[in-house]
C-alpha cells in the first residue's frame, strides 16, 4: 500500500510539471499548477527526505503567491502553504530567517482571515506556533507572550463541542508552562493545571489522547507541589501517573516515560512522608524501565542512575548492603555505554562519581574516569560555539580537579596527571584539535591521506564557523560536528592510529618537563595538593597545609585587593598574601624541588588548577631580609595545561628567513581612555628590535580590528599596546580595544597565523578569564597561545603607562643577544631580568610582578 501511494506522489509530481509546461506565464490557471505543483512536491519530500523536493516546493509556493496579488481569494490558502513549507526546512536545517519569513507570512494571512472568517482560529493557533517555536530559538519573552494571547484568541473561538478545543487547549498550556519556567508566576502554572483539567474532561476512557492529557496534568501538578508544598497535588499527581500507565500496556511506546514518571512522584512521596513502600514500589518501576532501555538506547543512563538512587536511598533506610552493591554495578554499566554520548549520561556518570565519594566506595575512581571519558565524547559532538561554554561549564565544574585528588589519595600519581589533563581547558583542547598536524597519517597509505584531507576541511570549517555571528549556520555547524567525529572514528581504526586525539596518557605528557619541572597546584574540595612533574622519573607528590575554602578565601583577597592597585599603597596587604602564598604552597614545593636536585636558576613551569589561577605564584616569598623569594631561586613561567606546552615546543619553526615583527599600538581607541605612552612604548621597541628583525608599526587609526588581523597574518613576533578589556561574565567577549571597536577573542579564535612565535600584551587583564570557570583559561593571553603564539607575556591585573615603559625597554634588551635572531624561549628569563631592573628602580611591588610569562 506505501508503495503505491509513493508510486502516485510520483505520478502526480511528472502529471503535474507537464501541465505547467503547458500554461505559460500570464495563463490564468498558471497559478494553481505552481500550487498543485509544489503541494506534490511537499508531499514527495515527506515520503522521501530530499531537502532538494522542499526547496522547489518552496520556490513553486513562492511563484504562486505572487500570481495571487491582494484581493485575490486564494491568497491567505498561498501564503498559508509558503509557510507550512518553510516550517518543514526549518525543522530540517534550523535557518532562523525561514521561520522569521513563517512568521510573516502567517501575520499576513491572519489579516486575511478577519473574526468571522472559518479559518481564524487556524491562523491564530498556527501564529502561535511559529511565535513559540521562535522563542525556543532566541528566548525573546515578547514572542511567547503574543504566542500566548494568540492561542487564548484560538480558545475563544473554539468553544465546546469544537473538534480542536482539546488542541488548543494543550497548546495554549504549554505555552504557559514555557512562561513559568521563565518568569516563575504560580498563576501561570494554577491556569496550566485548570487547562489540562478541562483537556482531559474532552478526553473520556477509550480517547486515543487520554493518556497524554492524564500525563501531561500530573507533570504540571508535581511542579506546583514542588512551589506550594502542598501534599493533596503530589498524591493527585501520583494517581493520575497510575491511571495513564495502565493506559500505556507493556509494548506501547510511551510505556518507558509513563513508568518513569510515576516512580518519580512515589520517590517525592516517599521524600514527604517516608512511607517505604512507595520507595519499594518506585525501584520496581524504575527496574521496569530500565528493562525498555536496552544497552543501545539513549535514555539508558537515565534508567540507571534512577534505579540507582532509589536503591541508594533504600540502603540509607535499612542498611541492607545488597541495594548498595546493586546501586553500584549499576553505575559500572555507565562504563560500557554504546550510544552517543550526552549531557544525561554525564549527569549520571557525576551521580556515580558524587555517591562513590560520600559513601567511600571503591569505585570512585573509575567513576571519574568514566564521567571524564563522556566529558570528553559530549564536548567532540558540540559546536565550537561560546554559545556552548555554559554547557561546558556545567559540564566541568570540579570534575578534574577532584579526580586528581581521588587518584593522589589512592597514590596512583601519573593517573591524577591523565585524569586533571583531560578535564581542564576542554574547551580550547577541542579547538586544539583543529589544527592537529597531520603529517603522519597523511604519509600512512591511501586511505589515511583521504581521511587526513577530510579532517582538514571539517576542521577547517569548524574552527571559521566558531562564534559566527549568524546562529542560523547551527544545524549545519552540528552535522559538521558530527561528520568530524565520524572521520575521527575511522582514523582510530588505522594501525598505529588507535590514540588519535584521544586524551594523552603520562608518558607523553611527561614530555611537557622536558626543558624544567612542571608543578601542578591542585584545589579540590577533598584536599589540595601540587604534582612536580619531571622529565626522568615519577611525579612528585607535595600535599599541601591549605582547605580549597581556605585558598578560595585568599583568591577573594587577592582579587579584591588587585582591583584597587594604583589607587594608594597597597604593598603591605600584598605582602602579607605573598608571604601566604609561600608558606603554604609554593616554599613547600621549592623544598621538594631542591630534593630532586633541581638548581636554583632553573626554569620552572606553573600549572595552576582552580581558585589557585587566580593567585600570582610566581611573586612568593618570606619577603624578609636575608631569606630568598621565589623569583630569587627560580625563573618562573605558566602553562594552562601540560598539552598546551607541549604543542608549543612542537611547533619549532625552522625557517632560516627574516624574522618579521609588528609593534601594534592604539593610544585612542573607540571606548576608553586615551593612552599617552603608547607612541614612546612603540619607539622603544622599534629601537631594540629593527636591528634584527623586519620590523612594522601600526598605530593610531591603521590600528583597527581588521588592520590588526590582516598585519598578524604576515608577522610572526607581536608587540601589542592597547586598552585590555576582560569580560568575566562573557569571557569570550574580552577584548583589545582597538580604534573601531573591540577585537575579541572569538575574532582571534577564527584567524589563521603562519607559525606565529611571540606575543607581549602590553596591555591591563589579559590573563583574566571566567570568573565561574577558571580551569577553562578562557582570557585574551590564553586565546593567543592557543591560536598558535608559542610564548606568551601578559598581566594579571591593571598595569601603570610609565611602569610599563620602564618594563618593555629592559624586557627588550634582554631578549635581544648578539645572536643577531630573535628566541622566543628566551622570553622568560628577559621578562625574569626586567623585573630585577624594576626592582631595583623602586618600582611598587605590584607592577613589578603583574606581568607573567606563559608558554615555552
Amino acid at each position: 500500500m506505501a508503495e503505491c501511494f509513493s508510486n502516485k506522489i510520483a505520478d502526480d509530481v511528472e502529471e503535474y510539471r507537464a501541465a505547467l509546461q503547458r500554461y505559460s506565464p500570464g495563463n490564468s490557471r498558471r497559478s494553481a499548477c505552481l500550487y498543485n505543483l509544489a503541494n506534490s512536491l511537499q508531499a514527495r519530500f515527506g515520503q522521501r527526505g530530499a531537502l532538494s523536493d522542499l526547496d522547489e516546493a518552496i520556490e513553486l509556493h513562492r511563484g504562486a503567491l505572487h500570481l495571487r496579488p491582494l484581493g485575490h481569494p486564494h491568497r491567505s490558502l498561498s501564503l498559508n502553504n509558503l509557510a507550512v513549507s518553510l516550517t518543514d526546512r526549518f525543522k530540517q536545517r534550523g535557518v532562523l530567517s525561514d521561520l522569521d519569513e513563517v512568521i510573516e507570512l502567517e501575520r499576513a494571512a491572519l489579516l486575511l482571515r478577519p473574526p468571522g472568517n472559518s479559518n481564524r482560529s487556524a491562523s491564530l493557533n498556527n501564529l502561535a506556533i511559529s511565535l513559540r517555536a521562535r522563542f525556543e530559538q532566541r528566548g525573546v519573552l515578547s514572542d511567547l507572550d503574543e504566542a500566548i494571547e494568540l492561542h487564548r484568541a484560538a480558545l475563544l473561538l473554539r468553544p465546546l463541542g469544537h473538534p480542536h478545543r482539546s488542541l488548543s487547549l494543550n497548546n495554549l498550556a504549554v505555552s504557559l508552562t514555557d512562561r513559568f519556567n521563565q518568569r516563575g508566576v504560580l498563576s501561570d502554572l494554577d491556569e496550566v493545571i485548570e487547562l489540562h483539567r478541562a483537556a482531559l474532561l474532552l478526553c473520556p476512557p477509550g480517547h486515543s489522547h487520554r493518556s497524554v492529557s492524564l500525563n501531561n496534568l500530573a507533570i504540571s501538578l508535581r511542579a506546583r507541589f514542588e512551589q506550594r508544598g502542598v501534599l493533596s497535588d503530589l498524591d493527585d499527581a501520583t494517581e493520575l501517573h497510575r491511571a495513564a500507565l495502565l493506559l500505556r500496556p507493556p509494548g506501547h511506546s510511551d510505556r518507558s516515560m509513563s513508568l518513569n514518571n510515576l516512580a518519580v512522584s512515589l520517590t517525592a512521596r516517599f521524600e514527604q512522608r517516608g512511607v517505604l513502600s512507595d520507595l519499594d514500589d518506585a525501584i520496581e518501576l524504575h527496574r521496569a524501565a530500565l528493562l525498555l532501555h536496552p544497552p543501545d538506547h539513549s535514555d539508558r543512563s537515565v534508567s540507571l542512575n534512577n534505579l540507582a538512587i532509589g536503591l541508594r536511598a533504600r540502603f540509607e533506610q535499612r542498611g541492607v548492603l545488597s541495594d548498595l552493591d546493586e546501586a553500584f554495578k549499576l553505575y559500572s554499566q555507565l562504563s560500557h555505554l554504546s550510544h552517543a554520548a550526552s549531557h544525561t549520561d554525564l549527569s549520571a556518570a557525576k551521580a556515580w562519581v558524587a555517591s562513590a565519594e560520600k559513601l567511600k566506595h571503591g569505585s570512585a575512581l573509575i567513576a571519574y574516569q568514566t564521567a571524564l571519558k563522556i566529558l570528553d565524547q559530549h564536548v567532540v559532538l558540540l559546536s565550537s560555539s561560546s554559545r556552548h561554554f555554559n554547557v561546558i561549564r556545567a559540564a566541568t565544574s570540579s570534575l578534574a580537579t577532584d579526580a586528581f585528588s581521588c587518584s593522589v589519595r589512592h597514590g596512583l600519581l601519573t593517573n591524577a596527571v591523565e585524569l586533571v589533563e583531560q578535564g581542564r581547558a576542554v574547551f580550547w583542547t577541542q579547538l586544539a584539535r583543529f589544527r592537529t598536524p597531520l603529517d603522519e597519517l597523511s604519509l600512512s597509505g591511501d586511505t589515511g591521506a583521504t581521511l587526513a584531507e577530510e579532517f582538514k576541511r571539517l576542521s577547517f570549517y569548524l574552527r571559521h564557523a566558531f562564534d559566527q555571528s549568524n546562529e542560523d549556520q547551527s544545524p549545519q555547524i552540528r552535522q559538521l560536528a558530527m561528520q568530524w567525529d565520524n572521520i575521527v572514528s575511522r582514523i582510530l581504526m588505522l594501525p598505529d592510529f588507535s590514540r588519535f586525539l584521544l586524551p594523552p596518557l603520562f608518558p607523553a605528557l611527561q614530555k611537557a618537563a622536558e626543558e624544567g619541572p612542571v608543578i601542578i597546584v591542585n584545589a579540590s574540595q577533598y584536599g589540595c595538593d601540587t604534582l612536580i612533574i619531571l622529565s626522568a622519573q615519577d611525579p612528585v607528590h607535595v600535599p599541601l597545609d591549605i582547605t580549597q575554602a581556605e585558598v578560595s578565601k585568599l583568591s577573594s583577597k587577592f582579587q579584591s585587593l588587585a582591583e584597587q592597585f594604583g589607587s594608594s599603597d597597597h604593598e603591605y596587604d600584598l605582602v602579607s598574601i605573598l608571604r601566604k602564598l609561600w608558606d603554604h604552597i609554593v616554599d613547600p614545593v621549592v623544598q621538594a624541588l631542591a630534593e630532586s636536585k633541581i638548581p636554583p636558576g632553573s626554569r620552572i613551569w606553573w600549572c595552576p588548577t582552580a581558585e589557585f589561577t587566580l593567585l600570582p605564584l610566581h611573586a612568593a616569598g618570606p619577603y624578609e631580609k636575608k631569606k630568598d623569594n621565589l623569583s630569587h631561586i627560580y625563573i618562573s613561567s605558566y602553562t594552562p595545561t601540560l598539552a598546551t606546552l607541549i604543542r608549543a615546543r612542537q611547533q619549532v619553526s625552522l625557517d632560516a628567513s627574516p624574522q618579521h615583527f609588528v609593534a601594534i599600538g592604539q593610544a585612542n581607541p573607540d571606548k576608553g581612555k586615551e593612552l599617552r605612552c603608547v607612541a614612546p612604548e612603540l619607539a622603544v621597541v622599534e629601537k631594540h628590535v629593527a636591528p634584527v628583525a623586519s620590523f612594522t608599526s601600526l598605530a593610531d587609526s591603521g590600528a583597527t580590528i581588521q588592520g590588526a588581523l590582516d598585519i598578524l597574518s604576515r608577522n610572526q613576533w607581536l608587540h601589542l599596546a592597547c586598552h585590555g578589556m576582560p569580560n568575566r561574565q562573557q569571557a569570550f567577549q574580552s577584548s583589545f580595544a582597538m580604534r573601531d571597536g573591540p577585537l575579541m577573542i572569538k575574532d582571534i579564535i577564527r584567524s589563521d597565523w603562519q607559525n606565529p612565535e611571540f606575543a607581549f600584551l602590553s596591555a591591563c587583564h589579559t590573563t583574566v578569564g571566567d570568573e565561574k570557570s577558571p580551569d577553562e583559561s578562557i582570557h585574551l593571553a590564553a586565546a593567543m597561545q592557543f591560536s598558535g603564539f608559542r610564548s606568551v607575556i601578559g598581566s594579571m591585573w591593571s598595569v601603570d603607562d610609565k611602569v610599563v615603559h620602564q618594563m618593555v625597554s629592559a624586557f627588550y634588551a634582554n631578549l635581544v643577544d648578539g645572536s643577531g635572531r630573535l628566541d622566543c624561549t628566551r622570553a622568560a628569563v628577559a621578562l625574569h631580568k626586567a623585573v630585577k631592573t624594576l626592582r631595583r628602580n623602586k618600582v611598587p611591588l605590584e607592577q613589578q610582578i603583574v606581568f607573567v610569562h606563559i608558554g615555552v
